[in-house]
């Protein structure tokens, strides 16, 4: 009998559920402290919270004969990842169950700013009947503008094709098939925002995207255009949304979601041509019942058939898979890493090769760590080698394994290799002493690198003085070079430099780099 502590309020349906199932009993006892969920938990095979309970380090190590913690929902800011994963207790969530109804608020958005629709309500309220001041806008044949293509911006894409609507999409991890089947069409960011007469944001909050709505985008957008975001707040500059609101740069705005929340003395409510909710993304009965029968079931599931569905980390590996496969997962995911960081369009096919020595080892978890490279800071959930198949299906992304015994010039090899449109790149690594990873070849030049720290990667005409003027650039912006290797291509007529850097240099100084007269490409990879 596996047994189901639920510490928060779960909609009946997600009850009934688990009541159903054989082999379960659950046990409900809401609005513990964390010191009475430490004495009680260790009796439980699993765990199912909301965002109330606080399921810390010192609860998971209670937990002796916990298995998995699932949150109805998908933020997990209040479980302790790390020490589940060092217990091999499994954390999964339920990223889909409320993408239709955050989708559907951002249509509703949508039609609230274009007819006026709150504007109407408290004219009227007042006793105005101001018809003539309160005229709207049609949305058929309008465009809108998609910032961020996964779950929840295809559904409000396929939704916008039956209003009519032209369908434009942003999203670099994304591939074309995915687009086309869901009725958009990609663009770049520069395009989706100028074309945009509605601009809803959709994609997740990590470094490369906060404030991906700005000054400078505020102002390439029409006058006429709405901006909407029901995803994340810090994605939008809401001290430069204000300015382009007050200004009449933009027509209007809907936020759902806030840099602070809640949002207390914002300037923003200062305005007329702004409408807010508060976070009600998920807030739908229907939403609340997806979100406590899937946790329910992806529970059951995991603890009946060991198969862990929108899982956030990995059990423990066995002692003889550990020292067979991971030296070789670390190589994969450092080559991988450097594919996503060479890559300029949708990786649509990720082959990897186990050579010589290296394809002893199991080809599968080699690959998954392959993925974990590739995703890694590119989608909203944490990426490990439980999600990563997952992940990288629903971003279009096909795997493809080999093994060979053959390893030219070398003991053992890893090749990974990204298709991406009518571009191939590709990543070739080993191991020095079966423990220290290098790679050996980019792209068919042939260079040693160590994969850590930041790499500044350059492709240029082989001749004499660029590498002078790159290290030139980078001493006066006072950034310390670590180690730098060249490698040149089997013409001679082009070269690659992989500098260690210390730090992150600044778009300025790679757009500097890039204005050297011999230099052709030039990227910053974070390892």
């Amino acid at each position: 009998m596996k047994k189901i502590l639920i510490s928060d309020k779960l909609a009946d349906a997600g009850i009934n559920y688990l009541n159903e199932q054989d082999g379960i009993q659950i046990h409900i006892d809401t609005g513990m402290t964390p010191e009475q969920l430490c004495d009680v938990i260790g009796d439980y095979d699993a765990l199912l919270i909301r965002s109330d309970t606080k399921a810390t380090a010192d609860v998971i190590r209670a937990g002796k004969n916990l298995k998995v913690i699932g949150r109805a929902g998908i933020g997990v800011d209040n479980i302790d990842i790390p020490a589940a994963s060092e217990q091999g207790v499994i954390v999964m969530n339920t990223p889909d169950a409320n993408a239709t109804t955050t989708a559907e608020l951002a249509i509703a958005h949508i039609f609230s700013l274009s007819r006026n629709l709150p504007a109407a309500n408290q004219s009227l309220r007042a006793g105005k009947w101001e018809r003539s001041k309160l005229v709207g806008a049609e949305v058929s044949h309008k465009t809108i503008a998609i910032l961020g293509f996964g779950t929840i911006g295809r559904i409000v894409a396929r939704k916008a094709n039956g209003l009519n609507m032209r369908v434009i999409a942003y999203d670099p991890f994304v591939t074309p098939d995915i687009f086309a089947d869901c009725g958009a069409e990609p663009v770049s960011l520069e395009e989706l925002v100028a074309q945009a007469d509605y601009l809803t944001l959709h994609c997740p909050m990590m470094d490369k995207t906060r404030g991906i709505i700005g000054t400078e985008q505020l102002k390439n957008m029409k006058k006429s255009a709405r901006l909407i975001n029901c995803a994340r707040g810090g994605l939008i500059d809401e001290a430069a949304l204000y300015d382009a609101l007050k200004s009449g740069e933009i027509a209007g705005a809907a936020l759902d979601v806030f840099e602070q929340e809640p949002p207390k003395d914002s300037p923003l409510f200062e305005l007329d041509n702004i409408v807010f909710t508060p976070h009600l993304g998920a807030s739908t009965r229907e939403a609340q019942v997806a979100v406590s029968v899937e946790i329910a079931r992806q529970a059951v599931t995991y603890l009946k058939t060991g198969e862990a569905i929108n899982a956030l980390n990995v059990p423990r590996l066995s002692a003889e898979q550990l020292k067979k496969s991971e030296p070789y997962m670390g190589l994969a995911t450092s080559l991988a890493k450097v594919l996503s960081g060479l890559a300029t369009q949708p990786v649509e096919e990720l082959k990897v090769s186990l050579l010589g020595k290296a394809a002893e080892a199991s080809a599968r978890p080699v690959s998954v760590a392959a993925l974990v490279g590739l995703l890694s800071g590119k989608v909203s959930s944490p990426v490990n080698s439980v999600n990563a198949e997952g992940l990288a299906k629903r971003q279009g992304i096909a795997l493809t394994e080999s093994q060979s015994e053959k390893s030219e010039g070398y003991v053992a090899l890893v090749e990974v290799t990204a298709v991406c449109g009518d571009d191939t790149l590709s990543v070739t690594g080993t191991l020095l002493g079966d423990k220290h990873p290098r790679i050996v070849n980019i792209n068919q030049f042939e260079i040693e690198v160590i994969p850590e720290g930041i790499l500044l990667v350059t492709q240029h005409n082989d001749k004499p003085g660029v590498i002078a003027a790159i290290t030139q650039l980078l001493g006066s912006a006072q950034v310390n070079i670590s180690r730098m290797q060249v490698g040149v291509s089997e013409n001679a007529e082009q070269a690659m430099a992989v500098i260690s850097i210390s730090e992150k240099i600044e778009d300025s100084l790679l757009q500097q780099v890039l204005e050297i007269s011999a230099v052709t490409s030039a990227r910053q990879i974070e390892m």
